[in-house]
């Protein structure tokens, strides 16, 4: 009678005298055998790793057949399913589909939505956005690149003096007429320069750092370039996105503005403040730009990672309370511990100073714009928040092709480090716009040496 498949195996007894090895019995040896290749083997079932093999082909089977089901289905039908096998946690949210095709809708929030994301993030942010740029570049979708020029920009307004400064009752009515007086005989009027001729280019890819002292016009920079300027401003010179100006789009579909003030609702939770801010963003062009994607990697037949494809669709879910996408900055934020709690004033007990920032920094980053200004946003942070928010940022920008402008105070040496581009401004003018790693040549070369 011959032996079994495998039964010729080397296994630890291989050295043994010929008596010894014929007292071992086939199923031994083939139990040392599986146990060198690392496979938990019961000695009494020889047949266990075929067995395997032929549960893993029916899961492989059961997953094409499931990805054929869904191809078969309408466009519409099909962005609002996915295909997750592996995962028994989240087939609780296939909504009854009889081909057992998940539900993005019932998978976009809640518990499900979380589950998704703990699969996909796995605390490796630039991996997870990899994945994704990974996905579009293998149909030959280019991401929407944003470049921002300003040229000869000058701002400048018209103020009033008086000449008492104390906030008296006195002082302000004297105050108050001076300046009436002002405006009707053109007296103790004063035009501050805020901005004066200033040029540049910010270019996608390419995290860039705005620095300069206080009063030296880095908000008003950062305003002009989003189109958020007060009116009684007076504005000279041109921005443009991408050659287009302000009066061809919305610049408030395209660019956010993240400021420096933290201004919330003290009663709203940290989660229920950043899902109306995501409601009141949109999701832009998720929808189209999934649904080209979808159909190139069907003509292309390509299957996608099941993943990617449930996470990405979730994102371009519309109409719903609370979505994966704030659970992703809750993430990266920090945020996640204190999601339930409510943001606080000076009546109400709510997040600390520093959280608050990180509300304000999470409001815009749950919207889908491609250029971001980000006004003062270390604030109240410890020098660690600072790096790891800056970090994120940074990985957002060089794989996900974004445009972003950060300002900060006395940045710490490693949150530096990570920035691309140095822009620096003194009393309305640049000083320097360029790379960070030539511009301590620059002012050496213009006679400032560094200590």
């Amino acid at each position: 009678m011959e032996p079994p498949a495998g039964a010729g195996l080397p296994g630890p007894g291989a050295g043994l005298s010929r008596s010894r090895r014929s007292s071992l019995s086939w199923g031994s040896n083939i139990s040392h055998s599986f146990r060198q290749q690392g496979l938990q083997q019961d000695t009494d079932d020889p047949f266990r790793r075929g067995s395997a093999s032929s549960s893993r082909r029916h899961d492989d089977d059961e997953e094409n057949l499931r990805w054929a089901a869904l191809e078969k289905l309408p466009t519409y039908d099909r962005m609002r399913r996915a295909v997750l096998v592996a995962d028994h946690n989240l087939q609780g949210y296939a909504g009854g589909n009889d081909n057992g095709l998940v539900e993005i809708e019932h998978l976009a929030s809640g518990e499900g939505g979380r589950s998704l994301l703990e699969r996909v993030f796995q605390d490796d942010s630039e991996r997870f956005l990899r994945r994704l740029r990974d996905r579009v570049d293998r149909v030959g979708i280019e991401l929407p690149a944003i470049e921002v020029r300003y040229e000869d920009l000058s701002i400048e307004v018209d103020a009033f003096a008086g000449s008492s400064a104390l906030p008296t009752l006195w002082n302000v009515t004297a105050n108050f007429l001076q300046s009436l007086i002002g405006r009707l005989a053109s007296s103790n009027k004063k035009t501050i320069n805020i901005l004066q001729h200033v040029n540049g280019i910010l270019k996608p890819s390419r995290l860039t750092l705005l620095l300069g002292p206080p009063s030296s016009g880095k908000s008003t920079l950062m305003k002009a370039l989003t189109g958020k300027l007060d009116k009684s401003l007076k504005v000279s010179g041109s921005i443009t996105y991408c050659g287009h100006t302000f009066a061809e789009f919305y610049p408030e579909r395209t660019s956010a503005y993240v400021s420096q003030y933290d201004l919330h609702n003290a009663e709203m939770t940290v989660r229920e403040t950043l899902d109306f801010s995501r409601r009141c963003l949109g999701i832009g062009a998720r929808y189209d730009m999934l649904a080209e994607l979808a159909k190139r990697e069907r003509d292309a037949g390509i299957k996608p990672d099941p993943e990617i494809d449930a996470y990405m669709k979730a994102t371009a879910v519309q109409g719903q309370e609370t979505n994966i996408i704030t659970d992703l900055t809750l993430k990266v934020l920090g945020l996640d511990i204190c999601a339930d709690t409510m943001i606080g004033d000076d009546m109400i007990r709510g997040i600390s100073g520093g959280q608050k920032k990180r509300v304000t920094t999470g409001e815009m980053l749950t919207g889908p714009a491609r250029a971001l200004f980000m006004d003062e946003i270390s604030t109240g942070l410890d020098s660690s928040s600072t790096f790891q928010i800056v970090k994120y940022v940074k990985q957002l920008v060089h794989v996900m092709n974004e445009t972003v402008m950060i300002s900060l105070l006395q940045p710490p040496p490693e949150t530096y480090n990570l920035f691309d581009d140095i822009i620096l401004l003194s009393e309305g003018y640049i000083v320097y716009h360029g790379p960070r790693e030539n511009i301590l040549e620059f002012f050496e070369s213009s006679g400032f040496r560094c200590p």
